[in-house]
């Protein structure tokens, strides 16, 4: 254990320093909105999708990159026409699975066995991350997309430090060994309070019992959505979706809590809310 602790400090150093230069950036690109915030979001959908793809094929190839593109013109999509976004998405899917199917092979891989893959990289990284783009859109888009990311951010911290200072009980160990119960349950306090603070602080629509439940369904959102992608990555055997980040992984290995809580928000403010 004395051996693992130098190096656990260079990785929460890294993490720091990730989130030092990331975390504005994002607020910065959040604030602006609009087509800059658009084209970012599209972007690093598309890289999400190469790490995605790639983890699976050990490459990048043809297929892979026509997924990325799919993927960051469901993003544009999205903001540009809801109805568009919908018939894209739908072809998106349609269009990524012939082209694994069609798409020759230098080795023995499974043609139908690349295609779900291949399918699964549009609907989970375009379909879900296009809310992104469609929760900053709505009215006080700015303020609720601010809500998910930040509340994000606070149940990923709570759960880490919890987890870091007292956690012994493991919370999914074939999925993820590091996760434990007590960080399960400091993430979910952290964010349950993000949640409730930030909406006061913005002066959002809803009511107390809304932003109950969402405060509550928030964190177990982003939990989820962290799980989802560990078990994915453990089903490819590989440990980040890169190393883009220092201190995190891949793009995908940040994306993975908010494209669940993106998600969640968007449709929790449009069908409960308003």
């Amino acid at each position: 254990m004395a051996r693992a602790a130098p190096r656990e400090r260079q990785v929460l150093a890294q993490r720091i320093a990730s989130a030092a230069v990331g975390v504005p950036l994002v607020l910065g690109l959040i604030f602006i909105g609009g087509i800059p915030y658009v084209a970012v979001v599209a972007v690093a959908l598309a890289v999400a999708s190469v790490e995605f793809n790639r983890a699976h094929r050990g490459r990048i190839d043809a297929p892979g990159v026509l997924a990325a593109l799919l993927v960051a013109g469901i993003a544009a999509g999205a903001h540009v026409n809801r109805a568009f976004w919908s018939a894209w998405m739908a072809g998106a899917l349609l269009l990524a699975a012939l082209a694994a199917l069609v798409a020759p092979r230098d080795d023995d891989a499974d043609a139908a066995t690349d295609a779900v893959w291949l399918a699964a990289s549009v609907a989970y990284v375009g379909f879900l991350g296009s809310f992104f783009v469609l929760l900053r859109d709505i009215d006080d888009g700015r303020s609720w997309t601010y809500l998910a990311v930040l509340a994000t951010f606070a149940t990923d911290t709570g759960a880490f430090f919890v987890g870091r200072a007292i956690g012994r009980r493991p919370l999914a160990p074939r999925i993820s060994p590091k996760k434990t119960i007590e960080g399960f349950v400091g993430g979910l306090a952290a964010g349950y309070a993000a949640v409730v603070v930030l909406h006061l602080a913005f002066d959002l629509d809803g009511n107390a019992a809304a932003v109950a439940v969402l405060a509550l369904l928030l964190p177990l959102a982003a939990t989820l959505g962290d799980l989802v992608e560990s078990g994915m990555k453990r089903a490819m055997r590989i440990k980040d979706a890169s190393h883009l980040i220092p201190g995190h992984g891949g793009v995908l290995d940040r994306l993975d809590s908010i494209l669940f809580t993106a998600t969640l928000t968007y449709l929790f403010v449009e069908f409960v809310i308003r």
